[in-house]
């Protein structure tokens, strides 16, 4: 199935012929030859956010015959240049765009898609300016940073009829799938209890004021989050131990295993009816998410879903004639171990992402849902951010997945939501602005 349109085969074509027409030597992978898929045929993809997870991400698209990398974003000048000049090695020349305001990537007539993977605070907003353009969407977990941005991304993606795919990438590892599959077909008999182990959060001491580093577009970073004076480890890495900006490891690992419980669950579409548990924060410095907690979630008929706050991560089904858990290095285990059958598991770890891409690939060809669709990835990241309020609050909260709100508590329902930095604002969006803002 061609991907472009006559117009963005034109351009794509102008441009190849210009440079057939400069005294470079032009590979043969670019004019179709090599075995590589003619450039009409191929998925042209933008890609915004050069950080850890995004290099990974980038590398498995650049690994895809199908696929051919245009434009690259960072506001990190140091972690946009490495990434232009992967990209440009990778194919052998020196076409690939760079730049620092994912609004340029997001404007091109040429793309296809865009992979997002920038920090969680900017996950909501970057996916639906894409979708409004027409762009597919493959954005790393979680798929918002509050309840309400979630719902708006899933109709948004609708409203658009774009293929979004969530970067929850266990769902296309094989380990993973079997336990997920052996807890679908009453392998372990009716589920009672699931568990997942998602590991400590974090917590540092005061943190100096210190000046914004050259070639860092600190204020784009912030983007819509309250402004705030900048200090090394409030970015990259670190921002997921800030509630600004993410919500520790209930949305970074558990978008994860939340997610595979669900899933396992059969109730992708839907959530649980209770959260109640306990934590403890940091007493000071920078971060401020939990560091030790435990939560109970509550199904309405009567399963129970428990996050924990140790190691290794994992997610455990138990059901009333047995168990089967599966980690990230792997390991799949059982009781009775015939669960295990002769089958032979898969054992490849959470970073092999590659598969899950292919399956978005695959989906923006043909039209089909992929494996981690919006609608699924918001249920999922909504049970994780209503863990937080409920932690939070130091109280248990009831929830309605049908209206999905948090009933008697004005308090709580209106933390589904958050303020805005302007000129930043999904809270307000009427599904026809542009959210391009200058």
């Amino acid at each position: 199935m061609a991907l472009l349109t006559r117009r963005r085969f034109l351009h794509r074509a102008a441009g190849l012929a210009a440079v057939a027409a400069a005294p470079n030597i032009v590979p043969a992978t670019a004019l179709g030859l090599g075995g590589r898929p003619a450039p009409s045929e191929r998925l042209v993809l933008g890609a915004i956010g050069m950080g850890g997870m995004g290099r990974h991400d980038l590398g498995n698209f650049l690994g895809e015959a199908d696929v051919q990398v245009v434009a690259v974003c960072d506001v990190d000048a140091s972690r946009l240049k490495f990434a232009k000049e992967t990209v440009d090695k990778h194919y052998g020349n020196a076409d690939c765009a760079a730049t620092g305001d994912w609004r340029e990537v997001v404007a091109r007539d040429d793309l296809d898609a865009v992979l997002v993977a920038t920090p969680d605070h900017w996950h909501a907003y970057i996916a639906i300016a894409a979708a409004q353009t027409g762009k597919h969407l493959y954005c790393e977990k979680p798929i918002s940073l509050t309840v309400s941005e979630g719902r708006i991304v899933a109709k948004a993606m609708n409203r658009f009829g774009v293929t979004y795919q969530s970067g929850t990438q266990r769902r296309s590892i094989d380990c993973f799938r079997f336990a997920v599959e052996m807890a679908q077909t009453g392998k372990v008999g009716r589920l009672h209890t699931i568990h997942v182990y998602l590991a400590p959060g974090r917590s540092i001491e005061p943190q100096p004021v210190e000046p914004v580093p050259p070639g860092f577009d600190y204020d784009m970073w912030l983007g819509q989050a309250p402004n705030a004076p900048y200090t090394a480890k409030r970015c990259h890495a670190s921002f997921r131990w800030i509630y600004d900006y993410s919500g520790g490891q209930l949305t970074d690992i558990g978008a994860h295993f939340i997610d595979l419980a669900q899933w396992g669950n059969g109730s992708e579409y839907t959530g649980p009816v209770t959260f109640e548990g306990r934590a403890e924060f940091p007493k000071e410095g920078l971060y401020n998410t939990p560091v030790n907690y435990h939560v109970t979630a509550g199904y309405a008929n009567g399963i129970k879903l428990e996050y924990h706050d140790t190691e290794p991560r994992a997610v455990k089904f138990e059901g009333d004639e047995g168990w089967v858990s599966v980690n990230d290095d792997g390991v799949v285990d059982a009781e009775p171990k015939s669960i295990l059958g002769e089958r032979v598991v898969d054992r490849q770890p959470w970073s092999h992402n590659r598969p899950h891409i292919r399956n978005f690939i695959d989906c923006v060809r043909s039209g089909a849902q992929p494996v981690a669709p919006p609608e699924v990835a918001h249920r999922s990241t909504t049970i994780c951010h209503l863990g937080n309020l409920c932690l939070r609050l130091g109280r248990p909260l009831k929830w309605n997945p049908i209206l999905e709100r948090i009933e008697d508590d004005d308090e709580a329902q209106a933390m589904l939501s958050r303020p805005m930095r302007a000129p930043w604002d999904l809270n307000s969006w009427d599904g026809t602005s542009n959210l391009l803002v200058t």
